[in-house]
């Protein structure tokens, strides 16, 4: 059994740098996914293969949600009465092309556990997703976005799973796999 010690440079000091874990976003041009339509290893930019179909004509976001969930329906239903401008889309996470802006999104296709924003240049889940969601609409929201930035990403988060975990036994799901959108 050996004991191992550091070598103490020569001014006897040890110098050690601080490890900081940040949390970074990554641009959702940055984001490779492998497509699960080919066999081949070869990697598909979703981004450049989603552009011009969902945002060549039409640059506004596309708010993506659960399509038989109660709870993300009447959230839709507020977003709409309260987007007087029409600045947002919307999309079912269960239709094509839902699977395709996820995928677009680095998630998996069939991924439905989170409310997802859709930019041109960036994808936002969870709390992040609905909070840049409030800012496209009418007042009061952007100013209640701004109050929400203030408590931390991780309470925002786990406060969003753990409703989103139990969205269906709490709230419902709609009879047919369609929303009214």
């Amino acid at each position: 059994m050996a004991l191992v010690l550091p070598v103490l440079p020569r001014s006897g000091v040890i110098r050690a740098t601080p490890l900081r874990s940040r949390r970074t976003r990554t641009p959702a041009a940055a984001l490779r996914t492998s497509s699960p339509l080919s066999s081949s290893s070869v990697a598909l930019d979703w981004v450049k293969a989603t552009d011009a179909e969902f945002f060549q004509t039409d640059p506004r976001p596309i708010m993506l949600f659960d399509g038989v969930c109660n709870l993300c329906n009447g959230g839709v239903r507020i977003v709409r009465d309260n987007d007087r401008s029409r600045r947002i889309r919307y999309e079912a996470l269960q239709s094509e092309a839902g699977r395709k802006l996820l995928q677009r999104s680095g998630r998996s296709p069939d991924d439905i556990s989170s409310v997802v924003l859709v930019e041109k240049d960036r994808s936002y889940i969870k709390s992040e997703a609905v909070l840049r969601i409030m800012e496209y609409l009418d007042l009061p929201f952007p100013q209640l976005a701004f109050f929400f930035k203030i408590v931390p990403l991780f309470v925002r988060d786990f406060a969003y799973d753990n409703v989103a975990n139990n969205r269906y036994a709490i709230f419902g799901s709609s009879e047919s796999d369609s929303c009214e959108i």
